[in-house]
């Protein structure tokens, strides 16, 4: 039986899978965006990430977020970590159970090629951009996927060369809560734009 590694090299080609495979992409956040993010990137041959969350598992959680039942008041990142290990075993995960802040967020990302905004709140996806902008490392945030519906209307839009925006820019997750469907959607986005990026030597069409 052919492993997910060989499928992957027969369809990107071994130059290509070692630029994926040598590149961190860092997660701010492991709940709904987060967890689905990760979970395409791995399928697609990505090895090294570092996820940082400092939450733990609800049973809410479970409408839109790549954890079961069981892992209910476990760790996010810990959770993920687990659920991501049984895609492929050999994922060389950083996993810390930190609050992201002004005060630490360049010192946990330092070592990351591209970042993955994943945060609920808007005033924590603002503080990464301001925090990270400048550091020239690749950042794909999120704005705009609650509700239903209208999922073409759920964009990328290229806002700098190093700064991308996934979503309509539009609705409110206060109004319209987040749901699985374009959650999903976002995330696999986030994923696909990061994919573009390492394959296209830092070139977003």
């Amino acid at each position: 039986m052919e492993s997910l590694i060989e499928n992957l090299i027969k369809k990107f080609g071994q130059d290509y899978f070692r630029k994926i495979q040598n590149t961190r992409v860092g997660l701010a956040g492991a709940g709904g965006l987060g967890s689905n993010c990760a979970l395409n990137l791995v399928r697609v041959g990505f090895k090294r990430l570092t996820i940082i969350d400092f939450d733990v598992i609800s049973l809410a959680n479970l409408d839109r977020q790549f954890y079961f039942v069981n892992q209910a008041g476990m760790a996010k990142v810990t959770a993920l970590r687990d659920n991501l290990r049984k895609i492929n075993p050999d994922l060389e995960i950083e996993a810390l159970q930190e609050r992201i802040e002004p005060a630490n967020i360049r010192d946990l990302f330092k070592d990351c090629d591209i970042i993955a905004e994943c945060f609920d709140k808007a005033e924590y996806k603002s503080m990464l951009v301001q925090e990270l902008l400048g550091a020239g490392k690749l950042i794909v945030g999120v704005s705009g996927l609650g509700g239903v519906g209208s999922s073409d209307e759920i964009m990328v839009h290229k806002i700098k060369k190093n700064l991308i925006l996934i979503g309509d820019l539009k609705s409110d997750v206060s109004k319209k809560p987040p749901l699985a469907p374009r959650v999903s959607i976002a995330a696999a986005k986030q994923a696909d734009v990061i994919l573009e990026y390492v394959l296209n030597n830092g070139i977003i069409k």
